[in-house]
């Protein structure tokens, strides 16, 4: 089974309504974050990054990047920027499928199964989750690679999105596989 691990809206630089809860979360969980993308990388999964564009509709790579490396959690941000050879698809909406190149990247990628990450969970990651079962993936929420705005929300988009959507969740790498 081939993986692609999804990152979601990590890049953000916390300067909206629920920026300071989704803040102190992103660095309480920071670990996950940096593990996941590490076990990925060094497993020769495919690393794919989907990102609100924040508003812009004139925002490019270097533009999500360089605001969220430059915002509240600037330091925090070094450690999760997509490598140079990592897509960065932009995105308007919650889900990273509506209206992004997503489906024809992963389609590219040959992709079975989608590990995904990011925050926050109880919106766009469980979204992108549910849209990505829909299209046929398989899908593993990597919980501990997840940010959130508010706990309470999380637990039941996490347990709707096991119990309703069939998405596993894991705490762990989700047992990375290339082939």
């Amino acid at each position: 089974m081939r993986d692609v691990l999804v990152v979601i809206d990590v890049l953000n630089h916390f300067e909206h309504d629920e920026g300071e809860r989704l803040l102190a979360s992103f660095r309480s969980r920071a670990d996950g974050l940096r593990d996941a993308l590490e076990r990925a990388r060094s497993a020769g999964v495919p690393v794919v990054y989907v990102n609100d564009r924040h508003g812009s509709w004139v925002a490019d790579r270097a533009d999500v990047i360089r605001l969220a490396l430059e915002g509240k959690g600037g330091a925090e941000m070094k450690a999760v920027v997509p490598r140079n050879d990592e897509p960065l698809l932009l995105k308007a909406r919650y889900s990273a499928f509506d209206h992004t190149d997503l489906e024809l990247l992963l389609g590219e990628l040959e992709a079975e199964r989608l590990l995904l990450m990011g925050g926050a969970t109880e919106g766009c990651v469980v979204q992108t989750g549910i849209d990505a079962r829909e299209l046929g993936f398989k899908v593993t929420i990597l919980t501990r690679a997840c940010s959130t705005a508010d706990p309470e929300r999380e637990e039941v988009s996490l347990r709707y999105a096991e119990e309703v959507a069939g998405i596993r969740l894991a705490d762990d790498d989700g047992e990375l596989r290339t082939s």
